[in-house]
């Protein structure tokens, strides 16, 4: 897994690889495997040119896998999806299927179902999220009906992604994760993990458009007043789920996860400046925060405060 981690993962995450390799070297197995099988999903599910029922079909078969049920799925169609690829982290990232699956079942049984669980939560959300847009265009395009139907999409794909975290810390370093009652973490890491992804919602609101989704929540997604407003308001929501991440990293005990798990905020939260300073209509290609920024919120996460029984434990 430590081969697969540094070769691919590196190349489809910038931000997460460095996370990862912040994390105390017990969490590192579980959650890297979480997220390589969600992001080969993901990459199932976003393969354009393919058509949608056949992404749908790929889709249900990693469920099934998932499941138990074998690998015969990636016999009807998975050589095409990676022939598609532009992105060669991505390819490779489908082309190593077995090795991803072999980190799964190589897992401690209860990490391995909270994986299992995780990323098929997040499949959830990717096929639902084919069959909401199937028939929106560029011309026509699609907006989610109310609050409601966009924080389901973002607990899916991300907030799920909290619960996940406190589970395999816990899990894997007990007591050293936290003295703070789970249930509390796990609201905050959803909360976190929804305001990462209305993140990228908001900035790739122009890429989304052009594919007819809008995620936001608008009677008209043509109507340049109303998205604009939209959009300002919920990035002051986003704002508001991104200072849970905040405090969900401050209740932890070890530094290296205090700052792996409290990185992806602070970066979250520059790049919120970057879209505010923007304007609206945001530009055609997505802002993006530079590797300078990345370096100095690496170092403002290194030092992220904790409770009073912090410690800098591997």
């Amino acid at each position: 897994m430590e081969r697969i981690d540094k070769e691919v993962l590196r190349s489809v995450s910038r931000s997460f690889f460095v996370s990862l390799r912040l994390l105390p070297k017990r969490m590192r197995p579980a959650i890297s495997t979480g997220y390589l099988l969600a992001r080969a999903s993901d990459t199932l599910a976003d393969t354009a040119g393919v058509a949608v029922d056949d992404r749908l079909e790929l889709l249900d078969g990693f469920n099934g896998e998932l499941a138990g049920k074998g690998a015969r799925w990636r016999e009807r169609g998975l050589d095409a999806f990676i022939g598609a690829q532009q992105h060669e982290g991505e390819k490779a990232l489908l082309t190593r299927l077995d090795e991803c699956f072999a980190a799964l079942e190589d897992l401690d049984a209860l990490q391995a179902d909270a994986v299992r669980n995780t990323v098929t939560t997040i499949i959830s959300g990717q096929r639902m999220d084919l069959v909401r847009f199937e028939e929106a265009t560029a011309a026509d395009p699609r907006a989610l009906r109310n609050e409601g139907e966009l924080e389901d999409y973002c607990y899916r794909v991300a907030g799920c992604v909290g619960g996940f975290w406190t589970r395999i810390g816990l899990l894997t370093l007990g007591s050293r994760f936290s003295d703070a009652p789970p249930d509390d973490l796990d609201a905050l890491g959803v909360r976190y993990g929804m305001g990462l992804q209305l993140v990228n919602i908001l900035r790739d609101l122009p890429a989304d458009l052009a594919n007819g989704r809008c995620y936001l929540p608008v009677g008209n997604p043509r109507d340049s007043t109303e998205m604009a407003g939209c959009h300002r308001a919920w990035r002051e929501h986003a704002a508001v789920w991104l200072e849970s991440g905040r405090r969900y990293s401050s209740r932890l005990k070890v530094r290296r996860l205090r700052a792996a798990s409290v990185l992806p905020a602070l970066i979250g939260e520059d790049t919120l400046e970057l879209i505010a300073a923007a304007g609206f209509p945001l530009p055609e290609h997505p802002v993006k925060v530079g590797r300078g920024a990345v370096r100095r919120a690496l170092w403002r996460a290194w030092w992220w405060p904790g409770g009073a029984q912090a410690t800098s434990g591997r």
